[in-house]
């Protein structure tokens, strides 16, 4: 059997990570989120198919050719048209069946097997805010149809995005049109896959959606399981609490419930809380989070239950005061008390 995943697009709404790398190689529990899934694939396939696009080059070479037990094949997307666009680029690859997923959310080893059961399925999950998400109605476990984030609530079952299909979804992608945002849309050639095959509806036990930047939060926890992780070569000489280290960090302060990427430096005296902090940042000052902070993504306000900051890579910070919520544009030399995005 082969995979393949989706890891082209540009992904803003978790800038300024995602401004110096693409968002499947953002790091949880010290790993990426391709390199997770991955691991959650290994010994189930034989070949993924990886489509890139917006910085490639840096999918390629940190994953190369070859993972574990997995062969791996690059195709690229050059023009972001949708996910059923970045589907059919595949088809000259595809042998017969294959599991679909996207790059930027982390799946599980259970939740891969019990998909593959079936011909064709779908994972889905129950959540909180499916207005976000696109919305799945299901008549005794099989699919009936797709709503697209709706604005009045017609189910918590939504999609995640994982599918077991085989090559008949080409002649479907190939009916389909492009969408109210302009793209091509997978949901919209599964429908009409639904027509004419049963797609089993399986419920995820264990499914990690990243979305927003503090969502790495929440997954990164979730894998540790609140213990901490400290990469190779790093040297603690302060307090780490419930936190992600990466490689080569000097941590001489204080962290809590955080991610701190590689070769950074968390000067002494210095606190970080809840925040995620990108590579090769010298940071020497105060990150307090607090309840029920607010971010501005694509010009919206959003709450976060619990959030310090966001610093993206090779910003220099000294004596800093952060407000909760502020995010911090790569490359930046910043100093004294910061009450919003530095951009």
């Amino acid at each position: 059997m082969q995979a393949v995943i989706l890891a082209a697009g540009k992904s803003t709404r978790t800038h300024p990570l995602t401004l110096t790398r693409p968002k499947p190689l953002l790091k949880i529990a010290n790993k990426t989120l391709l390199e997770h899934n991955l691991d959650n694939l290994n010994g189930i396939v034989s070949e993924v198919i990886i489509v890139v696009g917006y910085k490639k080059e840096l999918i390629k070479k940190y994953i190369g050719d070859k993972y574990k037990n997995l062969k791996i094949k690059y195709v690229e997307q050059k023009q972001q048209l949708g996910t059923a666009h970045a589907v059919s680029i595949t088809k000259p690859y595809i042998k017969d069946r294959f599991v679909l997923l996207m790059g930027d959310d982390v799946y599980s080893m259970k939740d891969i097997k019990n998909c593959i059961k079936h011909n064709y399925s779908i994972l889905t999950a129950k959540v909180k805010n499916p207005q976000n998400f696109g919305v799945v109605t299901e008549k005794n476990g099989i699919l009936v149809d797709f709503i697209e984030k709706p604005k009045k609530l017609i189910s918590n079952l939504i999609s995640t995005a994982f599918y077991s299909i085989d090559k008949e979804i080409f002649q479907y992608i190939n009916k389909i049109k492009k969408s109210k945002r302009n793209e091509f849309e997978l949901p919209d050639a599964v429908k009409l896959l639904a027509k004419k095959e049963k797609i089993y509806c399986i419920n995820s036990k264990k499914w990690l959606p990243i979305v927003y930047p503090w969502d790495l939060l929440k997954a990164d926890r979730m894998l540790r399981r609140n213990k901490n992780v400290i990469g190779k070569g790093s040297k603690i000489h302060g307090s780490v609490k419930n936190s992600s280290i990466g490689n080569h960090c000097i941590i001489k302060g204080t962290v809590k419930n955080s991610i701190i990427m590689d070769r950074t430096i968390i000067d002494e005296n210095s606190d970080v809380e809840d925040s995620i902090i990108g590579e090769n940042v010298h940071f020497k000052g105060k990150i307090i989070a607090k309840n029920n902070a607010y971010s501005i993504i694509k010009n919206k306000r959003i709450k976060i239950d619990r959030f310090g900051a966001i610093i993206g890579d090779n910003v220099k910070a000294k004596n800093v005061a952060i407000n909760p919520g502020c995010k911090i544009w790569p490359n930046k030399g910043i100093t004294g008390a910061i009450y919003k995005d530095v951009q």
